[in-house]
């Protein structure tokens, strides 16, 4: 089964965004790595008081993501610079629940 990744950082979302409008060969870049180490899926998202930014993954396992960050963290380690972002930037590993109301998401 696979699991979520979330990485949630203070920062500024729309810097985030700017980022990757002045930079898409890099963001298709990271994009294209993530793939090939599994990604199913992924979204960025900014917090409504404009003061945090989030990503949200689906990858097979853990290990997907942490080798595909290894590799790709040179690259986007300059995205959440652009956005304020000065903190470690630390993921957190979910497991879907077997809770019999599951919906959407292909579930």
């Amino acid at each position: 089964m696979s699991m979520i990744m979330t990485l949630q950082v203070t920062g500024d979302p729309k810097a985030m965004e700017q980022f990757a409008s002045d930079d898409t060969d890099r963001m298709e870049a990271i994009l294209e790595a993530a793939k090939r180490h599994g990604l199913i899926a992924h979204r960025f998202y900014g917090s409504a008081d404009g003061a945090s930014v989030m990503v949200l993954d689906e990858w097979p396992d853990r290990e997907s993501f942490e080798s595909f960050f290894r590799e790709q963290e040179s690259e986007i380690r300059p995205m959440f610079e652009s956005a304020g972002v000065t903190s470690q930037v630390e993921p957190t590993f979910w497991r879907e629940l077997e809770t019999h109301d599951a919906y959407g998401w292909g579930g």
